[in-house]
């Protein structure tokens, strides 16, 4: 692939990640699955009063985020041509 394709591919890539409404699926999946997983990885800590680790909290919410989204990109790079 050149460089022009390249570029063409990563424009394509943001233009649909920001369109048809991914955004809001996204979020919406993130915050469910991200608070799951933030019970699973941290509920010891919070039920013991002690303070979350911010970082690994935002990162668990980050991940499904960009998993959701690369998921839609991905059902909708043959459509939107």
């Amino acid at each position: 692939m050149s460089a022009v394709q390249q570029e063409g591919a990563l424009a394509r890539c943001v233009r649909l990640s920001i369109s048809f409404g991914i955004p809001r699926m996204s979020f919406y999946a993130a915050l469910m699955v991200g608070t799951i997983l933030n019970i699973i990885n941290q509920g010891d800590t919070l039920l013991a009063g002690e303070a979350p680790q911010y970082l690994k909290g935002g990162l668990t919410y980050l991940v499904p985020y960009c998993v959701a989204t690369y998921g839609a990109v991905s059902s909708r790079w043959d459509e939107a041509g």
